[in-house]
């Protein structure tokens, strides 16, 4: 990702995550369209609203805890590391799936234009095409983004003032036509807004998208990017259906479904305003695919900084930009393309569950953030009324497509088991190796050489996952406190060393019975060394930085409880530490 001299703006950050949302509108139209008729346009508002909502709860989480990571940055917060990779793994194959579903739809687009564009190659062609820019650097890739992203506003733009041209020309005659029209399904009002509500949800996907790298992000910016998405996707997807209602009859929507703002086009515009928005979709679309890109590294380096995912992949190149895991990312995209021949039903199941699950759990982690982390600083609060309404605005959305697509979860669970298996296995990897170990050790009889050699490579390798130490900074906490983050260190790292380190100002010294309160640890729990140390000064982000380098421990094995309001500083400016009480 970006080095530390080079954060966004608001421009580019928007636009990183704006090409997600925006691209929404090339499909998320027709088929609220096919669900709700002319009550789409009501579902779109209320989808409108249910994400203002949800800038007030990523507002706060984000806020109090301005680290990458999304929903598994909050849960890792306020609960464990097997809570947090569960929605870390939600994010990744939402992420997959929208790279690869991009991209795949975007070459259809092409396709339309070019009809001898293999769709199928050109689309591992864009997936290497933008795996490049990424390695590149942030601040490369975001130029690109920055370009598409205003450019594709300024054809909907023209695209919506052609409509009106046109109805200024030709009446309303379509619209009260449309309006005629029986609500699609012979349904009720009721049932066509709600599922209209339900798959329009989908046209805010890449909302999430702005936490997954607000450590790359100016102060300040990201409350404006979740305020520009907002507007955008408020404004231009209401407007896009109510102009279909205006230009195009109801009827030949579904004829028209992967591409209705094209064929609007060409009714208003001619063949001209058609194309131009082909291509402006193949290119938006392809925008997208750099927000997977984007998001994806931020959150997948968070999580190998806390040892969920193996150390290799936190090389970097010289730009800062971590090159190892966005080529596994790109693999991960060319097994899923190739493995679904890229079969957008199935991918859109893996979508749509992730998606609106992780919207859950932020929901949720908010929650638990109130809850847990009252004290902890924030710029904003989103009251407890706001969260409850907008955690059952996406469940209900969530319930709605799986009542409507009962095999999205039957795709979406053929992904995320095997990805929660590698998470599980690499969580418990120590234990499993202490399994192996005593199954090597069964073979000394019989193959004594390789019985041995396994023994060894085993020992050796769960040594090595013992050295890491970890260091938990107290402000004088009583014995009860110490016990939690003991069971905390116990249940969620690999450790056999435990720092407890106490910052005291000049003249200040600690009880004797804190020093016995140490001791009573190290007892009950013989198998973490509990090292108690004084240090005088002042905690905060340099005395952090200078610990780290004295003992090469990395920020984020360091914990601390959550800090008052008087914490001069924000947990970012802390490089990583973690809140476990």
């Amino acid at each position: 990702m970006a080095s530390a001299h080079k954060k966004l703006d608001a421009l580019p950050a928007t636009a990183i995550a704006g090409n997600d949302i925006t691209s929404s509108c090339l499909y998320v139209g027709s088929i609220a369209l096919m669900h709700a008729g002319v009550w789409a346009v009501g579902a779109m508002l209320l989808v409108a609203g249910v994400l203002f909502l949800f800038r007030k709860i990523y507002g706060e989480v984000v806020g109090a805890l301005p680290l990458n990571g999304g929903a598994y940055n909050v849960l890792l917060n306020t609960t464990n590391k097997y809570n947090a990779s569960i929605a870390a793994c939600l994010t990744i194959l939402s992420y997959m799936a929208t790279a690869v579903l991009s991209g795949t739809t975007a070459m259809y687009y092409l396709a339309s234009v070019v009809p001898a564009v293999p769709v199928l190659w050109a689309t591992v062609v864009v997936l290497a095409v933008f795996m490049l820019l990424s390695i590149a650097g942030i601040g490369e890739s975001s130029l690109v983004a920055t370009v598409i992203f205003i450019a594709h506003l300024a054809i909907m733009v023209l695209l919506i003032l052609a409509c009106v041209w046109y109805v200024a020309r030709n009446g309303f005659g379509l619209m009260q036509l449309n309006w005629s029209m029986p609500v699609p399904g012979g349904r009720g009002v009721l049932v066509a807004l709600f599922l209209g509500f339900s798959t329009a949800m989908l046209g805010v996907t890449g909302f999430e998208s702005s936490s997954n790298y607000v450590e790359e992000q100016k102060p300040g910016v990201f409350p404006q990017t979740l305020r520009n998405m907002w507007i955008a996707v408020s404004v231009l997807n209401p407007l896009i259906v109510l102009c279909a209602l205006m230009v195009i009859p109801l009827a030949s929507v579904p004829d028209h479904e992967e591409s209705m703002l094209s064929f609007m086009g060409l009714n208003v515009g001619g063949r001209w305003l058609a194309t131009l928005i082909s291509i402006d979709a193949a290119v938006v679309l392809c925008g997208a695919v750099l927000t997977s890109y984007v998001g994806v590294t931020g959150l997948i380096k968070r999580m190998t900084l806390d040892r969920i995912l193996p150390q290799a992949l936190l090389k970097e190149t010289k730009r800062g930009s971590s090159p190892r895991i966005i080529i596994l990312f790109f693999l991960l995209c060319l097994s899923v393309l190739f493995l679904t021949n890229a079969d957008t039903t199935a991918l859109a199941g893996v979508y749509t569950i992730s998606f609106l699950t992780v919207m859950a759990f932020f929901a949720f982690g908010n929650f638990l953030l109130k809850i847990k982390r009252a004290r902890l600083p924030r710029p904003e609060t989103a009251s407890v009324a706001t969260v409850s309404i907008a955690t059952l605005g996406v469940v209900a959305a969530l319930y709605g497509n799986m009542r409507l697509n009962p095999k999205y979860l039957v795709f979406f669970l053929q992904y995320f088991v095997p990805a929660m298996l590698v998470i599980i296995i690499m969580l418990g990897r120590k234990v499993i190796l202490e399994y192996l170990m005593v199954w090597v050790s069964g073979f000394v009889e019989s193959v004594p050489g390789l019985a041995v050699l396994g023994r060894f490579t085993i020992s050796r390798t769960i040594r090595q996952l013992n050295r890491q130490e970890f260091v938990y900074f107290t402000k004088g906490d009583d014995l009860s406190v110490l016990n939690r983050v003991m069971m905390y260190v116990e249940a969620n790292e690999i450790t056999r060393k435990l720092k407890i380190v106490t910052v005291l100002k000049e003249g200040e010294h600690v009880r004797q019975t804190y020093r016995d309160d140490m001791k009573v640890l190290d007892r009950a729990y013989p198998d973490i060394s509990i090292e108690f140390i004084e240090v005088q000064g002042e905690f905060g982000p340099a005395l952090v930085h200078r610990l780290s380098t004295e003992w090469n421990i990395p920020p984020n094995f360091m914990f601390i409880g959550s800090p008052g309001d008087r914490f001069p500083y924000r947990l970012a400016d802390l490089g990583g530490v973690r809140l476990i009480i």
